[in-house]
């Protein structure tokens, strides 16, 4: 059989089968904590509304107690696979080149085949909420979006040797990945009121499944034109040595002016990572509380209205570049998240809740400026070093802001169910105060955040 090196079929199938289920996984926590706790269903299934609004009924107590329990629960369940798939992540990826991408590819799916798996026997049977915890461990080794990702641009940035070809493949990924996601995420309430959970569970089973059969067997590996793949193999202990020796000499070896700078944009990265990704993940579980109690179908189509935030981030991308320098960019995405969720604190409708996305329509711009930022400052032969750094961090960012901002709004949910959202917006004054740092120096003159690497390259000879 004729293999290809076409990836986006994998990464479309492989995103569309995990945010089918990632909603559902809140949803389905939620019903069976319910369940588990006071021995009956949980109100309003099927209807409009889910949930009760009266505040003086003992079901609304109830309400607040569960919330307050699934997120707790969502946050102990992605700890507990954190810190296996951050290794993975960061050893897979960085040894891309070594090892083959495939492997960065079919790890992550085999894990998130098992995860499905397990969900459909959880939820067949019957089975204790808490063998959840293995399962998130144990697919954990696998990797993790994280790891997939990787992989996938790595892929692509073998097998396009034009700069005007890379640029737009990478391009249509990032597209793929936002369009892809929103329309599993609107699928996926009518999959649930359709077919229900177990049957939901196997449908993205299947897609996996389909995702590994392609890419062992259609997909032909880009490890054949490394010129690692000639060297004599090395230990375990050789090959852990070499992937973070990597990331050391970038910050070791670098002038001073440089090395700060790398510092300053992955601290500016991760505080917004940090911010952005914890505040949109309690959308779910705000959404099901009162005032709102959105069913499935309506968290589907608020899912999918994400899909309109990825559209026009990126068209936001491409013609803010032509007149704009990257940091303005960045700034004007750190406002559009700060606006939307500033409103969505204050949503107390459903076409209120949905307009939160009209603020909110470039606030992904600034995750791929700081990638691009960052790759413009090191050399070439430092780029495998930074991406690796950047993905570990991510792994890492987002596994922390989960943690917190479930912590925080089962904390807060009782009293007042948007103050998550109003201290994510205020923790963008973080990225916002290092970004004015760096206008505010002198290197903001000599443009230095902006620089291809044979300028850098140039600074680097003056200051030695």
């Amino acid at each position: 059989m004729r293999k290809v090196l076409c990836v986006e079929p994998v990464i479309f199938i492989y995103v569309f089968a995990t945010y089918l289920t990632s909603p559902l996984m809140q949803q389905f926590i939620y019903r069976r904590l319910w369940q588990d706790e006071y021995n009956s269903t949980a109100p309003g299934l099927g209807n409009s509304s889910r949930c009760e609004q009266n505040r003086s009924s003992p079901v609304f107590a109830r309400q607040k107690e569960v919330q307050e329990k699934a997120s707790v629960f969502n946050m102990q369940l992605d700890l507990t696979g954190a810190i296996p798939s951050l290794i993975v992540a960061f050893v897979i990826v960085a040894n891309g080149d070594r090892q083959g991408r495939k492997r960065s590819l079919v790890l992550p799916s085999m894990g998130a085949l098992i995860t499905d798996i397990c969900l459909t026997i959880v939820s067949y049977f019957s089975f204790s909420l808490y063998v959840l915890f293995a399962v998130a461990f144990i697919t954990g080794l696998f990797g993790s979006m994280a790891t997939f990702l990787g992989g996938g641009f790595a892929f692509i940035a073998d097998v396009c040797h034009d700069e005007k070809q890379k640029t737009t493949r990478i391009a249509v990924v990032d597209l793929i990945f936002g369009v892809v996601s929103g329309l599993a995420g609107l699928s996926s309430g009518y999959f649930l009121k359709g077919i229900g959970f177990t049957w939901t569970f196997v449908t993205a089973s299947l897609l996996h499944v389909i995702n590994i059969i392609y890419i062992l067997f259609i997909l032909e590996d880009t490890v054949g034109v490394s010129e690692f793949q000639h060297r004599t193999p090395i230990s375990c202990t050789e090959l852990l040595r070499e992937t973070f020796s990597g990331v050391y000499m970038l910050f070791k070896t670098a002038p001073y002016k440089k090395r700060v700078l790398i510092i300053v944009l992955l601290f500016t990265f991760m505080t917004y990572l940090f911010t952005a990704f914890g505040g949109s993940s309690l959308f779910t579980l705000y959404e099901l509380d009162e005032p709102l109690c959105w069913n499935e179908v309506y968290i589907g189509y608020g899912a999918a209205a994400f899909t309109s935030v990825s559209l026009t981030s990126f068209l936001g991308v491409y013609l803010f570049s032509k007149c704009l320098k990257d940091i303005y960019i960045v700034f004007i995405g750190i406002f559009s998240y700060i606006g939307g969720m500033v409103m969505a604190a204050f949503a107390k409708t459903t076409l209120l809740m949905f307009l939160v996305r009209v603020p909110s329509l470039l606030c992904l711009m600034p995750v791929p400026v700081l990638r691009s930022m960052l790759s413009k400052v090191v050399l070439p032969d430092e780029q495998g070093a930074v991406f690796a750094c950047i993905a570990c961090l991510e792994v890492v960012t987002g596994t922390i802001s989960l943690a917190v901002f479930n912590i925080i709004y089962a904390a807060t949910v009782a009293w007042f169910s948007g103050f998550s959202f109003l201290l994510s917006a205020g923790l963008c004054l973080l990225p916002l105060a290092a970004l004015c740092w760096l206008l505010c120096t002198s290197w903001s003159g000599e443009d230095l955040a902006l620089l291809v690497p044979e300028e850098v390259s140039s600074i680097e000879s003056a200051d030695s």
